[in-house]
């Protein structure tokens, strides 16, 4: 599934394409499930003809700012994305809508599993779902004490914590055990009590994953080699890290957990 740093991928890709531009024609599947809320059609007669003036995104959320309300907002789900083209031969499987701007560049969303989501929003950041998120991990972290506050309201096992939308939006499974792994922390423990340090370890590999997989485009082939990222998938019974320490799978807050005991305690 995206995380935080694929759909902020996908927005820095919206912006390049459609920043100060106007949406000509909006083409659309009649799709009652992606489409939330919102008629396909209510939806392209919201967008056309109107000028693209920023593009936002908190966590996994998306949403275009436009010359006029309502806003289009997007939540990509498991096997969403925005593709970019000029040919409308090139318009992928799976397109819920396209928008096609005076410029000749065309944006769609494809959403293969059906699992993502489109709606119209007046004030996105102030509106269900976007309002009810936590802080978004890249653009604003809590501070070291803040953030330790945060921590220690929360019972659950960090692991659950830390995907918890409510708590820090845009983190997922893969980014979650990641941190943990490199701070340190077992996936199990209770978020109130761990120490300090603990803590702290957990918000610096928060921010530093984040950023650096931001920084490569989400390009997995460019993470460092030493991350748990490359060797976590598929349940594998003899999978080890990069350093030969055997790495385990539980099932935290309803998700598979990869975690190493040798390093995590």
């Amino acid at each position: 599934m995206p995380e935080l740093p694929e759909v902020e991928c996908g927005r820095r890709q919206a912006e390049r394409a459609l920043l100060g531009k106007h949406i000509e024609r909006v083409a659309t599947t009649a799709d009652a499930i992606v489409f939330d809320g919102v008629t396909p059609r209510r939806f392209a007669a919201a967008l056309r003809g109107r000028r693209v003036e920023a593009v936002g995104r908190r966590g996994k959320h998306l949403w275009f700012a436009l010359d006029r309300r309502p806003w289009p907002t997007f939540h990509y789900g498991m096997t969403g994305s925005f593709q970019v083209y000029r040919d409308v031969a090139e318009r992928p499987r799976f397109w819920k809508f396209e928008l096609l701007a005076t410029d000749g560049t065309r944006l769609a969303m494809p959403n293969a599993r059906r699992l993502g989501r489109i709606r119209l929003r007046e004030d996105p950041r102030h509106e269900p779902p976007i309002s009810g998120l936590g802080f978004d991990t890249l653009d604003d972290l809590p501070g070291p004490a803040k953030f330790a506050e945060l921590v220690r309201r929360r019972k659950a096992p960090i692991k659950a914590v830390l995907m918890d939308q409510s708590f820090a939006a845009g983190v997922g499974n893969w980014i979650a055990d990641e941190v943990l792994f490199q701070a340190g922390v077992a996936p199990q423990r209770r978020a109130h009590e761990l120490e300090p340090e603990e803590i702290r370890r957990i918000r610096t590999r928060l921010s530093a994953i984040v950023r650096k997989a931001v920084a490569v485009d989400a390009d997995k082939e460019q993470f460092p080699k030493s991350w748990l990222f490359h060797r976590r998938w598929g349940k594998n019974a003899d999978a080890v890290t990069s350093r030969g320490d055997r790495i385990t799978h539980v099932t935290i807050g309803g998700r598979t957990t990869a975690w190493v005991p040798t390093i995590q305690h």
